[in-house]
């Protein structure tokens, strides 16, 4: 019996060490870099339970077979190296998932830094509150400026008299700021496909950073319950490659400044 035991305790060794080494394994390609933070956590975390899963049903089917008949059934044995391989193997497995998941919520992406104190998104505020969207107007990142109201989002563009309405327009490939506020009550902007979920909050200024790879049109949609036409506050995301972008912001300027 002992020997049998000291088995399982090889086959849950293996086991542990095969999970950790698949979770490495890097999923598909994903449109943003948002989406593949939390794709790759998730299949990381996948990768972690199913083996897991499968291992424990399998000694549980195993049992009820094994011992199905036993009608005087033993205590069971005491196994120190059994009950010390099997603790370690759990805190390796608890402090994996961790540290995965701390790696991932903390990446600027996910969680990126908030302006401190109140202020309006659709105004241009100073001092402190800019934070560090505001110091992305470079070549190389944009911020777009985002009013969420019952129940519609409006976008506008600094630099440019451009504003959109139920559609956001961004660069692909470029490191994107939005600085979101509400002029009514808590709304949400979410565009699953982007890996994008951020509150809007009034009186407040909350920030999206995400940089999307794939040009396209996504879905966005708001996710906080935010009155009787919550179901129809919906946007487009639209993302041009940069040449195409750069363009459409000429044109959309040109045509506001004649129009005005």
């Amino acid at each position: 019996m002992r020997l049998r035991r000291r088995g399982a305790s090889r086959w849950g060794t293996l086991v542990c060490l095969f999970v950790v080494g698949i979770a490495a394994v890097q999923p598909a390609a994903a449109q943003s870099v948002n989406k593949r933070l939390i794709d790759s956590l998730n299949y990381q975390l996948a990768y972690v339970a199913l083996p897991l899963t499968l291992f424990v049903e399998i000694i549980l089917v195993y049992a009820v077979f094994k011992f199905r008949n036993n009608d005087d059934p033993l205590p069971t044995a005491e196994d120190p190296p059994l009950e010390i391989t099997w603790t370690i193997a759990t805190a390796i497995i608890l402090l994996f998932v961790g540290v995965a998941a701390f790696t991932v919520l903390t990446n600027p992406y996910i969680t990126p830094t908030q302006p401190t104190g109140g202020g309006s998104g659709g105004a241009g505020t100073g001092g402190a509150r800019m934070g560090l969207a505001d110091a992305a107007n470079s070549t190389d990142s944009v911020t777009v400026r985002g009013l969420a109201y019952q129940w519609g989002w409006q976008f506008s563009y600094p630099g440019t008299n451009v504003t959109t309405r139920d559609e956001l327009v961004l660069p692909a490939n470029t490191d994107v700021y939005v600085r979101m506020t509400s002029a009514d009550v808590i709304h949400s902007l979410f565009v699953p496909q982007l890996g994008v979920k951020q509150d809007v909050f009034p009186k407040r200024t909350t920030v999206i950073h995400t940089r999307v790879f794939e040009p396209g049109t996504y879905r966005g949609y708001c996710a906080e319950f935010c009155g009787t036409g919550h179901a129809r506050m919906r946007t487009e995301v639209r993302v041009l490659p940069k040449d195409e972008y750069r363009q459409w912001l000429r044109n959309s300027t040109a045509e506001n400044g004649s129009a005005g």
